[in-house]
């Protein structure tokens, strides 16, 4: 079998990783490389290998798979582009911004007869793994759900709403993703928020209620310190409380007293502990066995979909059901 040839638009930070992931995978090679700004893409190549493009085009001729690596605003157009040039895409969070991109990308990549698949890599990630594995054996009741950032300074784009689409997008919209993996189906939502620090709503305060029954808060600000965990799961179970902190342990704390059990992950290399070395290699698995990918073009449009959900309860003061 020849191998799959990955063209990656977009070499900063996490186009690199992925770089240098599919670099060590023997089914694939990194064949093309393609940065608004060359000499990253050069500084990756020198790591990697592949040619570095002058043109997206140009790595659509050689790329028979192409990862959408960019700013969050550029993704439905660079994704569909991939598309409409029959490769196989992997478009890093968020799918879209807005529902009316998000639904537009949503119908490119269902008409496509390739793989399309969305970077939720915490869906991979051991600790949230192991969560689902707990959870598939007990009933959860309800969660207390917090993921923080200490700041949107570094980088500076972080903190520019005209690049993520908003704080909701480029941070929060990993746990909004989690929540469907985790709970199952929102029915309805409550939220609340407020502008601090950025120039754009920075603090938020949500209730989630799932067609299942299961509820849950959930707690997210743009500039809380880095303080661990900046990222927390607590499930409450019977008589058990299941928690999370961040990739690197989790904690089951069942029965009537104090006891309780910790899985720790933090020996883990990082790309594996957060799961991107996993959603690589699922992204291969479903090019070369021709199977729907684990994270569906349809789970990245429902992510969006929270997003702006939340935005619209919190402008209009009303609660919002699906």
């Amino acid at each position: 079998m020849d191998k799959i040839k990955i063209g990656i638009i977009g070499t900063g930070y996490i186009g690199s990783v992925h770089a240098r992931i599919f670099s060590r995978d023997e089914r694939c090679e990194v064949a093309a490389l393609y940065d608004v700004k060359p000499e990253r893409a050069e500084k990756t190549a020198k790591l990697v290998g592949g040619t570095v493009c002058q043109s997206r085009e140009e790595l659509f001729d050689i790329a028979d798979a192409v990862l959408v690596c960019t700013p969050n605003k550029t993704h439905t157009e660079i994704a569909a582009s991939a598309v409409a040039a029959g490769k196989h895409v992997f478009c890093e969070k968020p799918f879209s911004i807005g529902l009316p991109d998000a639904k537009k990308l949503l119908d490119i990549a269902d008409k496509s007869n390739k793989v399309f698949q969305v970077g939720h890599n915490r869906r991979y990630a051991p600790v949230y793994t192991k969560l689902k594995e707990f959870l598939s054996a007990d009933k959860a009741h309800s969660a207390h759900i917090k993921m923080n950032r200490g700041e949107l300074k570094n980088p500076v784009w972080t903190g520019d709403p005209n690049v993520t689409g908003g704080f909701l997008y480029e941070t929060t919209i990993h746990l909004f993703d989690m929540l469907r993996f985790q709970f199952g189906e929102i029915a309805e939502l409550s939220a609340y928020g407020s502008q601090h620090e950025y120039p754009e709503l920075d603090e938020f305060s949500i209730i989630f209620k799932f067609k299942n029954g299961f509820h849950c808060t959930f707690a997210s600000s743009s500039d809380a310190s880095w303080i661990f965990p900046f990222e927390r799961v607590e499930v409450f179970c019977h008589h058990r409380t299941l928690l999370t902190q961040e990739m690197e342990h989790l904690i089951d704390s069942n029965g009537l007293d104090a006891n309780f059990e910790t899985f720790s992950f933090g020996m883990t290399e990082k790309e594996e502990r957060w799961g991107y070395v996993q959603e690589d290699k699922a992204f291969l698995d479903a090019i070369i066995n021709e199977t729907a990918p684990p994270v569906t073009a349809l789970d990245g449009y429902k992510s969006v979909e929270l997003v702006e959900k939340v935005y619209e309860a919190i402008k209009s003061g009303a609660k919002i059901s699906f």
